[in-house]
């Protein structure tokens, strides 16, 4: 299923904000003029990821743990996570950001 999680211009260029889709904390960030899903917590230790911090371009760093994420697979780059985090396709119709969820 798609859902509308906001405009486009709700998230400017290095931001990055959570949403709640059907029960799920999905992040989605803007970096680089690409919109990117992932699910919103560490596959670590249970923390909000969009709590975190974006660095080295596509990458969220956890804020507990310090785990670094990629945004465009959702593989965890560095330790203490070793799972990735789900990826979820993104796109832009119109002005509308739109995510792309699997039907519960």
């Amino acid at each position: 299923m798609k859902a509308k999680v906001c405009k486009a211009n709700d998230l400017p260029e290095s931001t990055m904000k959570s949403f709640d889709i059907e029960g799920e904390p999905l992040l989605v960030a803007h970096v680089g003029n690409e919109f990117y899903c992932i699910a919103d917590t560490c596959s670590h230790a249970m923390a909000y990821l969009s709590e975190g911090e974006l660095v080295e371009g596509c990458r969220v760093q956890c804020p507990d743990h310090a785990a670094i994420f990629d945004l465009k697979t959702g593989e965890a780059l560095s330790l203490p996570a070793v799972s990735p985090v789900e990826t979820y396709p993104i796109v832009v119709e119109g002005d509308d950001i739109v995510v792309e969820i699997n039907a519960g």
